[in-house]
């Protein structure tokens, strides 16, 4: 029962990924910019 069915899941997996990570180069980046807190001087 056994004999093609990791192969073929490893298949399927593979494709799968290489689709996943495809997508995720063209979406654009997500800009992380510094917080900028205010000078409060009550603290």
């Amino acid at each position: 029962m056994a004999d093609n069915y990791l192969e073929k899941h490893r298949e399927e997996y593979e494709i799968k990924k290489e689709a996943y990570l495809r997508k995720i180069k063209h979406l654009p980046k997500i800009k992380h910019h510094p917080l900028v807190r205010p000078e409060d001087d009550a603290l």
